[in-house]
């Protein structure tokens, strides 16, 4: 049996966007489709801190330090994987899917594979390391047909 086999769901994510896609054929012509798309709204940091860093006296004279800002782009980033998390649960949960590959960035898997809840992580089948949520669906389906028979 292969890995994406009909009704395996691919997650293919990056920091701020995220396809859920189901298999409805095999793994020798996968033909995905789209059950969901989530983006996240991630202005730069620069646009979404403060006009500028706070500061605190250095205890001699006259001293003045600048405070590090919160890197309020990276937090939201971080938030989008608690998020992914989540959504997967809740849709595990249901019945809603048995199986599923997911497709990130080794950063995006490592801190989604973190968060993920065991009754998603036991349904988990294949991780790609690949940033594809830029990529057409027939790329996608290609890709990963290609990536997961060499193993």
């Amino acid at each position: 049996m292969g890995i994406l086999t009909r009704g395996t769901w691919v997650l293919v994510a990056d920091s701020e966007k995220a396809l859920l896609l189901r298999n409805d054929l095999d793994d020798m012509n996968p033909d995905l489709n789209v059950v969901r798309i989530e983006q996240q709204e991630n202005p730069s940091d620069r646009a979404q801190s403060a006009n500028r860093p706070g500061r605190v006296a250095d205890g001699g004279p006259g001293q003045r330090s600048a405070l590090e800002d919160t890197d309020w782009h990276e937090l939201a980033k971080e938030r989008f994987a608690d998020d992914l998390a989540d959504l997967l649960y809740k849709q595990a949960h249901k019945g809603a899917f048995e199986r599923i590959v997911l497709v990130a960035s080794p950063n995006i898997l490592g801190d989604l594979r973190g968060k993920l809840h065991s009754e998603v992580r036991s349904r988990v089948v294949a991780e790609v390391n690949k940033t594809l949520t830029n990529h057409p669906i027939d790329k996608i389906e290609t890709l990963l047909r290609d990536t997961l028979a060499a193993g």
